[in-house]
Formats: C-alpha cells, sequence, structure tokens
C-alpha cells in the first residue's frame, strides 16, 4: 500500500497539526483533531483513487458506481455525526477534516514551471483596428462575418 505524494503531505501536515494541537491545546481537542484528519486521510485516498481509475478508463460511471461513491459520502457523514455524538470537539474534528486543502493546494504549486524573466510585447494602442478581430472574453479571434456566412452556406448545400 504505497501512498502518493499528496497523500504523505497530506499525512505531514496532519500529524504536524495534531503535534501543535497537542502543545498548545487540550489533548481532548488533539485528540478530536486527528479523528477529523483520519477520516479525511481515508476519505480523500479512496477519492483520489477513485478519480485515477475513472480517468484511466478502468472504472465507469455507472448506476451501481455513482450509488457507491454517494455511499462513501454517507459513510463520512455518519461517522462524523458518531464523532460528534461521542463527544468529540467540533472545531477539532472541521480543522482535521479540512487539512487536505492546503495538502492538495501545496502539491500542486511545487512542480509549477520555473518562472523566467522575459521581455512582454505590449499590447496595440486602443485605436488600433486589430481590436475589433479579438474576442477578449473568449481569448481567441473573431471570424470575420463573411467567413462565417461562407461556412453556413456550404453547411446548407451539404
Amino acid at each position: 500500500m504505497g501512498l502518493d505524494r499528496v497523500e504523505r503531505l497530506n499525512l505531514t501536515l496532519s500529524a504536524g497539526a495534531v503535534a501543535a494541537s497537542m502543545a498548545l491545546a487540550t489533548p481532548h481537542f488533539a485528540t478530536s483533531l486527528a479523528v477529523g484528519a483520519a477520516l479525511e486521510a481515508v476519505n480523500f485516498r479512496t477519492l483520489r483513487n477513485a478519480g485515477k481509475r475513472l480517468v484511466s478508463g478502468e472504472l465507469v460511471a455507472t448506476g451501481p458506481q455513482i450509488g457507491i461513491f454517494g455511499a462513501r459520502f454517507l459513510l463520512l457523514a455518519g461517522a462524523i455525526v458518531l464523532s460528534i455524538a461521542v463527544g468529540a470537539n467540533p472545531i477539532a474534528l472541521l480543522i482535521g477534516l479540512s487539512i487536505v486543502v492546503p495538502a492538495v493546494v501545496i502539491d500542486a504549486w511545487r512542480p509549477r514551471p520555473p518562472i523566467e524573466d522575459c521581455e512582454l510585447v505590449p499590447p496595440p494602442p486602443p485605436d488600433d483596428p486589430s481590436w475589433d478581430d479579438w474576442n477578449v472574453w473568449r481569448v481567441q479571434g473573431i471570424d470575420s462575418p463573411s467567413t462565417i456566412d461562407e461556412d453556413e452556406s456550404n453547411e446548407v448545400e451539404q
């Protein structure tokens, strides 16, 4: 059972948060945080594995698979309710459940491409006619009306 880089980072951040809460808060708070971190670690692992299998084509999103996906959330909700019913600190539980967010952000940020110094080409002046051929909302050029008319007439003829 090998852990992926983001899962290892998640466990490291979770262990650091539990250790910090043990030093700065009560043992009850630290235990509640550890329970939340354990729940989210298991949830994140299953979600990540299912996502990897779905993208690779190994898993097909059919009715039963979607039901299992939803059942996982029901199990997580049940575990959270049970933890709070047993006496877990809700704030610590929420912190433990949320540690995966910074882990994912940090893991996504780390392999970014290097920042290179480059000269940016200045934009054309505001009165330049080339602005009329550019759609800033779609970040692409605009087809001229004559091209659009020709394309539509070809589709009608076929």
